[in-house]
């Protein structure tokens, strides 16, 4: 993987290797959300609903590092369910990364999710070693939370109706888990944009066209968000950005 901007002139150049990338997408000390997504040229995320035929072995390095960075992994119930989602558990490449880098080798999972539909019996909650966080609302069936909780999940209710996502990341942080990685889906970004709380978005853009399938946006967004480029690396004809959001609030 190559950095091509800022140019080798401005940082280090030569290949990056997972130290060398986890230093290029380091985020500052203190709360810092960042959205994690690839798309395609045309925009879509997903292919036969889900994101893996848009990837390649430098995104799946990336995709490492960042949750090697983050103290807790973000994602809406959706893209759970449809990625698959499991613990970060001992001994796997993403442990070994963060233990390399220092870091607790595992790190909680947080399902954003309206109506508590996780399953307590899936995998994500059940062989958990960082309980997995279920991030719900008020409106939420008292009945799933209790399960859901007596399956070892740590239930947390923000908001009346549905779930307020500013909120949330203050309980994540009052839990010390600061330095968040959101993994999507669209939804979750929309939301999170129109709540003014994203810091930057790394998005990975696939040298592909797809067509009609789930863009990185499911809707308008109150107002457009402008953002700043910080970072562009390259591997195999796929690109690396690193967009500062800050400036769009």
């Amino acid at each position: 993987m190559r950095r091509l901007f800022p140019g080798p002139g401005d940082l280090d150049g030569g290949p990056l290797d997972d130290r060398g990338l986890a230093e290029a997408y380091r985020c500052p000390p203190g709360r810092w959300l960042r959205m994690d997504f690839i798309a395609s040229l045309d925009g879509a995320i997903t292919v036969g609903g889900v994101s893996e035929g848009l990837g390649s072995p430098g995104d799946r390095r990336v995709f490492r590092v960042l949750r090697a960075l983050s103290d807790v992994v973000l994602v809406g119930s959706g893209t759970a369910a449809a990625e698959g989602y499991r613990p970060v558990l001992p001994g796997s490449a993403v442990a070994r990364l963060r233990e390399s880098l220092g870091r607790p080798a595992t790190a909680p999972i947080a399902v954003v999710t309206r109506r508590a539909s996780l399953d307590p019996a899936a995998g994500l909650v059940t062989d958990a070693v960082s309980p997995t966080i279920v991030v719900t609302c008020g409106a939420a069936d008292a009945d799933r939370r209790a399960s859901l909780s007596a399956a070892g999940a740590e239930v947390l209710v923000c908001g009346d109706d549905d779930v307020d996502l500013p909120a949330a990341l203050d309980a994540l942080a009052e839990r010390g888990l600061q330095q968040v990685t959101c993994e999507g889906g669209p939804q979750l970004l929309r939301t999170a944009l129109d709540a003014g709380v994203v810091d930057e978005l790394d998005l990975s853009v696939s040298p592909a066209l797809v067509g009609g399938e789930a863009r990185l946006l499911d809707g308008a967004l109150g107002d457009p968000a402008r953002l700043t480029l910080r970072q562009v690396l390259e591997e195999d004809g796929m690109l690396f950005t690193r967009y500062d959001v800050r400036a769009a609030r």
